[in-house]
């Protein structure tokens, strides 16, 4: 049986539902597979952007301080579902595919977006619960840090917005004489395609008027 229809190993049956139905519980099925498949969940600790995952990635971590249930038009909503599949998703590619981090980040935050969605949340009301619990690197409330905290994510931002500095510098016409502007720019639009996509998430007015992120943030 051709693996795009769900149950493989048992007898399908076309369901008598719509299309968006039908795609919206295929991905909740996903969903819980990608769950399922979580090694250990850990609400502990303080984390950079919401969420985050060990250096091995047999651990998921979820900041202590993020709610575990938003409340959305009269359901409880378990959010830890989606950003334990956004960052199962990018850490799995990068570890995997060998991905860049902020390319990993785009995939995973589009995932995360499919399956807030699929569950009948508006994306922005779910970014806006994520974004009022949001600590960024250097906040004052980081002050229970996993010791075996995956930092590349926060390296990758970091060099992110060094770069869009160079860029403003070169747009206004500031940069040093030694530099051509033009030379800087096409090797930047060649090496790192993804910055016309990414958003820092350590600016939170940025984000989700989008994560990882981000994961939302780097979770």
């Amino acid at each position: 049986m051709p693996l795009d229809h769900c149950h493989p190993n048992t007898p399908h049956k076309k369901l008598k539902m719509p299309e968006w139905y039908v795609s919206s519980l295929m991905m909740d099925r996903a969903l819980d597979a990608v769950i399922r498949r979580a090694k250990k969940i850990d609400r502990n600790h303080d984390i950079p952007y919401v969420a985050g995952y060990s250096k091995d990635g047999k651990t998921i971590y979820i900041d202590r301080h993020i709610p575990k249930i938003m409340k959305y038009e009269g359901r409880e909503i378990d959010t830890d579902r989606y950003l334990i599949l956004h960052e199962e998703v990018e850490k799995t590619l990068i570890d995997q595919l060998n991905l860049h981090y902020l390319h990993a980040h785009q995939i995973a935050s589009r995932a995360e977006q499919a399956a807030v969605r699929a569950a009948g949340i508006r994306w922005r009301d779910y970014d806006r619960f994520m974004q009022a619990n949001v600590k960024a690197i250097g906040d004052e409330r980081l002050k229970k840090v996993p010791a075996d905290l995956d930092l590349k994510p926060y390296r990758d931002e970091h060099d992110y917005e060094l770069v869009q500095r160079m860029l403003d510098c070169i747009k206004r016409n500031v940069a040093p004489a030694e530099v051509d502007g033009e030379q800087v720019k096409k090797a930047i639009e060649h090496h790192m395609p993804h910055l016309g996509m990414h958003k820092p998430k350590a600016k939170a007015a940025s984000k989700g008027k989008a994560k990882p992120k981000a994961k939302a943030r780097k979770k």
